[in-house]
C-alpha cells in the first residue's frame, strides 16, 4: 500500500487521513465533528496511545506495522463509510472508554457531558446538587450501556438499572459493564421502555431514545446506516417514544427525582404540545436545545395537559 511505503511519522498519517476524508466526503457525528478530530482519533487509537492529546506524539515514527495497520484503516474508513468506532471497536465519552461494534449506536449522547458536569457539578449550579442522595436509577434505551456506566461512576451510591429494546445492544451492554467491572451495580434489562421496571421508582431517569423523525432517517449518510435503525426510529416527527416517556415516567420518580431527556431537534414540536411543562433546556458544547430536564414535580404538574394532548392526536 503507497501510504504505508510514503508516510513515517504520526503527524503524516493524520494529514493524510484529513485530506482522505476531506476527499472522499465523509459524514462524521460519532464521536468527532469534522475531518481533523476523526484523523486524530483514528491514528491514536489505533497505536494505542491516549486519544486526549495528540501534539506529544506528533513526530514519533512508526513501525512498518503500524504504518501498514493506518493506512488499511484510513482507506476502509474511505470505502467502507463504516463510522470509525466501528472500525476500531472503541469510543470514549467524557474520557470513559466504551466497546463499541454494529450491535448498538455509537455512543455520542450529549447527556454524558452534563452528566459530567452541569447536572451534578454543584456551585454555581446544579441538577443533583447531592450525587450522594441518588440511590437508584434508570437508563432508558441504554444501547451499549455506557449512560448507565457513566451513572454508575458519578452517583457512588446508586444502584442502575439500564433497559433496551435489543438484545443485540444488551449483549454488548453487559460487555461494557464487565470491563468496568460494575456487575454488581449495573443491571441490564430487556424491554420496552418502563415495562421492565414495573412498580419500580427511582431518583434519576436518563435516557437518550430513538428520536429521528421519518424523513431524516430517510435521508441518513452511510455511515449512520451501519448502525441499527431501531435506534433512530423516532416515528413520523422524531417523538413518538418521548412522548411516551413523559406520559410513564412520574410514576417512576421519587418526589425529589427528576428526568433528563435527549430529543435532538423537536423542542418547538413539545413546548407547543405540552404548553404548561416547565421544560428545562440544558445546552452543551456541541448542542443547543436538544436536551431537557423535567423535575418529578414538573411532570406531575403537568398530567392534564398530556391527558389532553393524547387525546387530541
Amino acid at each position: 500500500m503507497a501510504a504505508a511505503d510514503e508516510l513515517v511519522t504520526v503527524r503524516d498519517f493524520v494529514r493524510y487521513g484529513v485530506s482522505r476524508f476531506n476527499a472522499a466526503g465523509l459524514a462524521f457525528g460519532h464521536g468527532t465533528t469534522g475531518a481533523i478530530d476523526e484523523a486524530a482519533f483514528m491514528v491514536l487509537e489505533a497505536l494505542r496511545l491516549p486519544v486526549d492529546d495528540l501534539a506529544p506524539w506528533l513526530d514519533a515514527r512508526l513501525t512498518v506495522e503500524e504504518r501498514t495497520r493506518l493506512a488499511g484503516l484510513i482507506e476502509a474508513r474511505c470505502t467502507t463509510r463504516q463510522p470509525a468506532a466501528y472500525l476500531l471497536g472503541r469510543t470514549y465519552i467524557q474520557g470513559v472508554p466504551f466497546r463499541s461494534d454494529a450491535r448498538a449506536i455509537v455512543p455520542r449522547s450529549f447527556i454524558g457531558e452534563l452528566l459530567a458536569g452541569e447536572l451534578t457539578g454543584g456551585e454555581p449550579f446544579s441538577l443533583v446538587p447531592e450525587p450522594m442522595t441518588v440511590t437508584r436509577a434508570l437508563d432508558l434505551c441504554t444501547g451499549s450501556g455506557c449512560l448507565a456506566i457513566l451513572a454508575a461512576m458519578i452517583f457512588p451510591n446508586a444502584e442502575v438499572d439500564a433497559v433496551d429494546l435489543s438484545p443485540d445492544a444488551l449483549a454488548l451492554a453487559t460487555e461494557n459493564v464487565a470491563e468496568h467491572e460494575l456487575e454488581d451495580r449495573v443491571r441490564l434489562l430487556e424491554g420496552d421502555l418502563f415495562a421492565p421496571v414495573a412498580g419500580e421508582i427511582y431518583d434519576l431517569i436518563i435516557t437518550n431514545p430513538p428520536y429521528v423523525d421519518a424523513e431524516a432517517v430517510a435521508a441518513l449518510p452511510p455511515e449512520y446506516r451501519h448502525e441499527p435503525l431501531l435506534a433512530f426510529d423516532g416515528g413520523p416527527d422524531g417523538l413518538d417514544i418521548v412522548r411516551r416517556i413523559l406520559t410513564e415516567a412520574p410514576a417512576h420518580l421519587s418526589p425529589q427525582g427528576g428526568l433528563i431527556c435527549e430529543i435532538g431537534t423537536g423542542r418547538e414540536i413539545l413546548e407547543a404540545e405540552f404548553p404548561n411543562m416547565p421544560f428545562l433546556w440544558l445546552d452543551t458544547e456541541d448542542s443547543e436545545g436538544e436536551v431537557f430536564w423535567l423535575s418529578a414535580a414538573d411532570l406531575a404538574g403537568g398530567a392534564d395537559i398530556r391527558f389532553i394532548s393524547r387525546m387530541a392526536r
